[in-house]
């Protein structure tokens, strides 16, 4: 399975040991994530820490064992399926667009997030980490 994954996905595996972080790293998925949100992590490395409870510099050893199982795909590879992305989404939340542009962008089963905002897509998978789960029950 190849998924796009979204910031709180990512966030969610950082944060503590858990089921999300252990299905990152499943040898039999495959993750996709847009550059961009790398950005988005490392502006909120304090943030993480003090939720989290680890040092930045734990919080960028956990980061970088993750993104050994992504690959991370270039603004410029997106670019071209922004204004479809921002149909889909809307007005909902105008940062989810690069993640369905990628979906959009790239051979995939859809995207991977808990985020509420993605629940009204039609037009792209969305799964939820308990639909993962169950898929491994």
């Amino acid at each position: 399975m190849k998924l796009v994954i979204d910031t709180n996905v990512l966030i969610a595996a950082l944060l503590k040991d858990s089921v999300t972080r252990e299905l990152l790293l499943s040898p039999s998925m495959e993750f996709l994530l847009p550059e961009f949100a790398l950005e988005e992590i490392k502006a909120h490395g304090s943030a993480l820490s003090r939720r989290s409870g680890l040092t930045l510099e734990e919080i960028d050893l956990i980061l970088s064992v993750l993104l050994e199982r992504v690959s991370i795909v270039r603004a410029s590879q997106i670019k071209p399926y922004m204004k479809r992305a921002d149909r889909i989404v809307g007005d909902k939340d105008p940062l989810d667009a690069p993640f369905v542009a990628l979906a959009l962008a790239t051979s995939n089963d859809g995207i991977w997030s808990n985020d509420r905002h993605f629940a009204g897509i039609k037009e792209i998978k969305v799964w939820r980490t308990r639909d993962l789960l169950s898929l491994r029950s």
